[in-house]
């Protein structure tokens, strides 16, 4: 087999846990192949470059190995060559949008709101 379908290969390769959301990844613009935007149907050979955009994490790969039928996670390994960029450290990741509230406080009250509210720079409407 000299290639195959985009998503099949992404799912094959166990980048996504369905195939429906590697078909979705593909309809939403998510994923590139050889710097091209990609529908489903794309076809993916070896040596292209794959970019996707899995779970918030963006993933830069190339094909070394085409398969269309989902392989285990020792094989997936040597299906693809990961160029992606290290994840940044844990430090490094903003805090929450609202920051944390304290376990067993509950719903923000009305003033609560209203203060979250003016922090994040929400207008009422």
């Amino acid at each position: 087999m000299t290639s195959t379908r985009v998503d099949r290969w992404i799912w094959a390769v166990r980048l996504t846990r369905t195939r429906s959301e590697a078909t979705d990844l593909c309809r939403a613009g998510h994923v590139r192949v050889d710097g091209r935007s990609a529908k489903p149907a794309t076809a993916v050979g070896v040596g292209s470059r794959v970019r996707a955009r899995v779970r918030g994490v963006e993933r830069d790969v190339e094909v070394t190995r085409v398969v269309d039928k989902r392989v285990g996670a020792a094989v997936a390994a040597g299906c693809l060559v990961d160029h992606s960029p290290p994840p940044p450290p844990r430090d490094s990741v903003p805090p929450l949008l609202f920051g944390e509230r304290d376990r067993g406080t509950g719903r923000p009250t009305k003033r609560d709101r209203r203060r979250i509210d003016r922090e994040v720079g929400r207008r009422r409407t």
